[in-house]
């Protein structure tokens, strides 16, 4: 028996494309798909996207292209293969990502922060090698 992968669960308006956001730019596979859930998994990641309550969703909207919702208690930590990829992909699906010049380095990562279909921010990394 394996241990559960760490990962994250991110309540989404619209479940299905969240989940095809984020499969998508981080090459996970969906594993379970309900109506208001929807599970990826892949290299030692797991991310559930559950759907609001109507309750809270019938209080927001969001606009098209989403407005980045920064100022929340918490920001997702990710990683991509390639930040310049995930820069180029991410408005494709939905998303987007700041300028290259925004990048920063810290031991054996690149990171920079984009955002998902919904607006919320998250900080993708980029592995640089091993730390010897």
């Amino acid at each position: 028996m394996t241990d559960p992968a760490p990962g994250a669960v991110i309540f989404a308006s619209d479940p299905a494309r969240l989940a095809s956001f984020y499969a998508d730019l981080l090459t996970l596979t969906t594993v379970y798909r309900e109506a208001d859930k929807v599970v990826l998994s892949g290299e030692g990641l797991a991310i559930t996207v559950l759907a609001l309550p109507p309750s809270v969703a019938q209080n927001l909207t969001f606009a098209s292209p989403p407005r980045r919702r920064d100022r929340l208690p918490m920001k997702l930590i990710l990683p991509v293969a390639s930040l310049a990829l995930a820069r180029e992909r991410a408005p494709l699906l939905g998303g987007g990502m700041d300028p290259a010049s925004s990048e920063w380095q810290a031991g054996n990562f690149r990171a920079c922060d984009g955002f998902d279909p919904e607006g919320n921010v998250v900080q993708f990394r980029e592995p640089l090698g091993k730390m010897p």
